[in-house]
């Protein structure tokens, strides 16, 4: 501890940074207010663009963005930029939460709705508050972090049982048998947690498959793409 430094100085520092954590909650549930309904993209960030998961991203963006829904990512490069992307070529609300790091992370330039946080688990509120349904796209470690995190939430009761959609089946299959034959035979984890979790192959069934759930449920404001 440098010298003169009292406990006293290092109350106060927290205490600040209580507010600071306060003041990026209400920064962004005001502007944040409005969005849905959304869906919540998470991905891999060093997703290139050549790369075909990177235009298949981009067509579930451009797909669920013309049924009306507002498209949310983390708002860097890779799948996040391939998201925001096809969300603004629908012509709909590209929403991208960036995050402070110290390999700075720039916003990517499709996002029309931009919040930078300084703290992870703000950022998270807010990449699950306002979300409809998710779409995990192949990832690494953020990934699972923000696929394991969202199937806890659910399993808590914590927020309603929305669609968890993984993206490409051959990517996830190793970690569903994970899943089956190391936890769930442990008893672990429930039949029912595995239930939440929905597997898609093409840009289309996914956004057939948001689009059949959200026109099932009761929710209030506008919808998707208003009944006949």
């Amino acid at each position: 501890m440098p010298q003169g430094y009292e406990i006293n100085d290092m109350a106060k520092e927290e205490s600040w940074r209580m507010f600071r954590i306060m003041g990026e909650l209400v920064e962004g549930f005001d502007k944040m207010s409005g969005v849905e309904p959304a869906v919540t993209i998470y991905g891999s960030a060093r997703l290139k663009p050549d790369d075909r998961v990177f235009a298949q991203t981009e067509e579930i963006a451009r797909r669920l963005g013309e049924l009306g829904f507002s498209i949310i990512t983390g708002g860097g490069p890779g799948v996040m930029e391939a998201a925001n992307k096809g969300a603004r070529e629908a012509g709909g609300l590209s929403v991208g939460l960036n995050i402070v790091l110290p390999a700075e992370q720039a916003c990517n330039v499709y996002a029309n709705k931009m919040i930078t946080f300084n703290h992870f688990f703000v950022r998270k509120v807010m990449l699950v508050k306002y979300a409809t349904a998710f779409v995990i796209m192949p990832g690494g470690l953020g990934t699972l972090d923000e696929l394991t995190e969202v199937l806890t939430l659910m399993q808590t009761s914590k927020i309603k049982p929305f669609p968890i959609i993984l993206f490409d089946s051959s990517f996830w299959q190793g970690f569903l048998e994970w899943l089956r034959k190391a936890v769930l035979s442990k008893g672990f984890i429930n039949e029912d947690d595995l239930r939440l979790l929905r597997l898609c192959d093409e840009p289309a069934e996914v956004a057939e498959a948001v689009q059949r759930w959200y026109m099932k449920q009761e929710i209030l404001g506008r919808r998707a793409v208003p009944a006949k």
